[in-house]
C-alpha cells in the first residue's frame, strides 16, 4: 500500500506531518483486548507522536515526506498487532497543547524524555514504556580546529542557548570537572548559530542531532557531556499495549545480538508467547520485518543518513550502548 502522507502547518517542522503506513491485521482475542487496543483494531490505526528533532522525527532531506526513528519504531511496534494493511499516524508535538494528546487519549505512543513528561503534568496519566533511544548533549567546533576533546575547550568562548538542556549539561560538566570556559549566552537558535559560523565562539553546545543536522565545516567532538533517554510512553489505561509496546521494542533491541557458547541469538533470549500478549504466534517476526534496531538507527540517524552519528548510547549494553533488556538466564 502507498504511503498517505498529509501537512498541516507546524512551528519546527514549517508543518505537521501523519504519515500513513501500511501494516495486516494479526488476530487478537477481543476478550484480552484492552481499551487501546480495541481502538486500535476498530479504527485500524496507530497514532504516535514525539518532539520533532533531527532524524528521530522530521521530514525527508527533500521535505516530501514524513521519515525519522520513531516514525520507523511506530510501524514496527504497530506490526505486532496490525500488518501491511494497516495505518500508522504521527503527530509532531510542536507546541504545548500537543502534549495533552497522550493523557486524553488521542495518541496511543509518545516518544517523550522526562522533563517532557513532568513539564506537561504526564507523569499520572502515562505508562512510562521502556527507553526508546537515548539523546546526547554534545559539543561542535570548526573543522580547523586544534580542540579534540571536550577539556581542552578550557579558557575558550562556548556558545549556548540560555537555560536550555544544553546550558545545563555544560554547567554540570565543567563544575564536575572543575574546569571553566568564556560563556557566550544567546536566547535564539539562528543567533547563535550565526556567531558560532562568525568565528565568536570556539564551540557551539546543543543535542548531537541539532549539532549534525547544521554541520557545515564544523565536526562534533566525541565526548558527550550527558546523555538522557526518550521513553516510549502509552496510555494509563491499557496495561496489555503497554507490555506490547515494551515487549516489541525489547525484541528490535535484542535482535542484532549474535549467538554465544551459553546463550541464543537475540530474539531467542527474550522470546515471548505471542498468546500472552493477545498476539499471533509470528508476532516477532512482524516487529523485524523492516529490520533490527540497529538497522533502523543506522537508517535514520547512522552511517545511511545525511546525519552519520556513531550509535553510541543507542545499542544494546552487550555492544556497549545503554539499552538493558530483560533476557532468559
Amino acid at each position: 500500500m502507498k504511503p498517505l502522507l498529509e501537512r498541516r502547518p507546524a512551528s519546527r517542522l514549517g508543518r505537521a506531518v501523519a504519515l500513513a503506513i501500511g501494516l495486516a491485521c494479526a488476530p487478537l482475542s477481543p476478550a484480552a483486548a484492552g481499551p487501546v487496543v480495541e481502538r486500535i483494531k476498530a479504527d485500524h490505526v496507530i497514532r504516535c507522536g514525539g518532539v520533532p528533532r533531527p532524524g528521530l522525527a522530521g521530514l525527508s532531506a527533500d521535505g516530501r515526506r514524513a521519515s525519522g526513528l520513531f516514525l520507523d519504531l511506530c510501524r514496527a511496534i504497530g506490526s505486532a498487532l496490525l500488518g501491511p494493511d494497516g495505518r500508522i499516524e504521527f503527530q509532531p508535538y510542536d507546541a504545548d497543547g500537543a502534549f495533552a494528546r497522550i493523557g486524553d487519549g488521542r495518541d496511543d505512543l509518545a516518544f517523550l524524555d522526562g522533563s517532557e513528561i513532568l513539564d506537561h503534568g504526564l507523569a499520572g496519566v502515562a505508562h512510562l514504556g521502556p527507553a526508546s533511544g537515548f539523546v546526547a548533549i554534545g559539543a561542535a567546533v570548526a573543522e580547523g580546529s586544534p580542540v579534540r576533546s571536550v577539556t581542552d575547550l578550557s579558557g575558550k568562548s562556548v556558545c549556548f542557548l540560555q537555560g536550555s538542556n544544553g546550558h545545563r549539561s555544560l554547567e554540570a560538566w565543567l563544575a564536575a570537572h572543575r574546569l571553566d570556559v568564556a560563556r557566550v549566552g544567546f536566547t535564539e537558535t539562528g543567533e547563535m548559530q550565526d556567531a558560532f559560523a562568525a568565528g565568536k565562539c570556539d564551540a557551539l553546545i546543543g543535542e548531537t542531532g541539532d549539532l549534525a543536522a547544521a554541520r557545515r565545516g564544523s565536526r562534533i567532538l566525541p565526548e558527550a557531556l550527558s546523555t538522557f533517554p526518550i521513553f516510549a510512553a502509552t496510555p494509563a489505561s491499557d496495561p496489555q499495549w503497554a507490555a506490547i509496546v515494551a515487549w516489541a521494542l525489547i525484541a528490535l533491541q535484542r535482535a542484532e545480538l549474535p549467538a554465544g557458547p551459553w546463550t541464543g541469538s537475540g530474539t531467542e533470549t527474550a522470546a515471548v508467547d505471542g498468546a500472552d500478549l493477545g498476539l499471533s504466534a509470528d508476532w516477532t517476526k512482524r516487529v523485524l520485518a523492516g529490520g533490527s534496531y540497529a538497522d533502523l538507527y543506522a537508517r535514520n540517524l547512522g552511517d545511511g543518513s545525511p546525519l552519520r552519528l556513531p550509535r553510541g548510547a543507542n545499542a544494546p549494553v552487550e555492544a556497549g550502548g545503554l539499552f538493558v533488556t530483560p533476557f532468559r538466564e
